[in-house]
């Protein structure tokens, strides 16, 4: 069963019901891990971790640019820099499926067209709920909003920490990774680059 064929409340709520193939998985898992899937704290561990991952991976069952369908063009003749920044947001990573945690700062210089602040954080989360890696789902949010908005430029900064390298691996805690891309005027011209990251705090 697909998240869009979920209710928001099932998914949140814990009431979807897990396929005996998903909880004997993870059952798997935990026995590989070393554990008793037989114990009493874990009985109810595989349906706990599919209904979770269902939460997570909500992005799959969405197209996050539908977001930007509805736009206000009477803006008063507005064409500065509209920036949201601090957007925490929650992925995990494709490789171990590893917990990525961080904030996005997301603006855009508007030609005729803006649209609800709040939308630009829904199009950010939407594309986080997937499997990811950091530099395709910094791509992935500007590419959308060049496209759905036709700004004269867009600018998106993500910072973050990745698990897999804060808890595993090289186990290196407060180490964070950032991306970003730049388009349009934002990519041209050096001197709206140089506020741009300024007012998103990294100049």
């Amino acid at each position: 069963m697909s998240n869009s064929e979920l209710s928001e409340y099932e998914i949140e709520s814990g009431k979807i019901p897990v396929p005996e193939e998903v909880q004997d998985a993870i059952k798997t898992l935990l026995k590989w891990s070393g554990d008793d899937p037989e114990r009493e704290g874990l009985l109810d561990t595989p349906k706990r971790v599919a209904r979770a991952w269902k939460e997570y991976c909500q992005g799959y069952d969405e197209d996050p640019a539908k977001h930007l369908s509805r736009v206000f063009e009477d803006v008063g003749g507005y064409e500065e820099l509209v920036l949201l920044k601090d957007i925490p947001f929650h992925s995990h990573c494709e490789h171990h499926m590893a917990p990525i945690i961080g904030k996005a700062a997301i603006a855009y210089m508007p030609t005729t067209r803006v649209v609800g602040i709040s939308k630009l954080a829904r199009v950010l989360h939407g594309y986080a709920r997937r499997l990811q890696v950091q530099e395709r789902l910094t791509a992935e949010v500007a590419d959308a909003i060049w496209e759905g908005l036709k700004p004269r430029g867009v600018a998106v900064v993500i910072e973050a920490q990745h698990s897999c390298m804060t808890a595993r691996g090289v186990r290196t805690p407060g180490v964070g990774m950032v991306t970003s891309r730049m388009m349009g005027t934002f990519l041209e011209d050096q001197r709206s680059r140089k506020e741009v990251l300024s007012l998103m705090g990294y100049g």
